[in-house]
């Protein structure tokens, strides 16, 4: 596992797309094969795949047709170590705003 932490946005990115290619060519599938059961066309795919802005809802239906969908639930689950975490998490549930930050300096 590779530690991100250190990483720029721009070499995240170059990893995930590497990874995709990768999963896709693991499954014996061309751009073609993706685009087609993902309902996207296959310039998506390639975008997707050489890092260029590709919208959101494209990239889960790329997920969904490679299997891969549990990885991108995991995206951003809550983090919740304790029973406090969970009520907390629950209370945040209910729509709130968050109020600006004033100076009152």
């Amino acid at each position: 596992m590779m530690d991100l932490s250190l990483s720029r946005p721009d070499e995240i990115v170059k990893m995930l797309c590497d990874r995709l290619r990768n999963e896709r060519l693991s499954q014996q599938m061309t751009q073609a094969d993706v685009a087609a059961r993902a309902g996207v066309g296959v310039n998506t795919v390639s975008n997707l795949e050489s890092g260029k802005n590709v919208g959101f809802e494209n990239v889960i239906r790329v997920a969904m047709v490679l299997g891969r969908l549990s990885e991108l639930e995991e995206l951003f689950k809550p983090k919740v170590d304790s029973l406090d975490d969970i009520l907390r998490y629950e209370s945040s549930l209910k729509r709130q705003r968050i109020r600006k930050k004033t100076d009152d300096a």
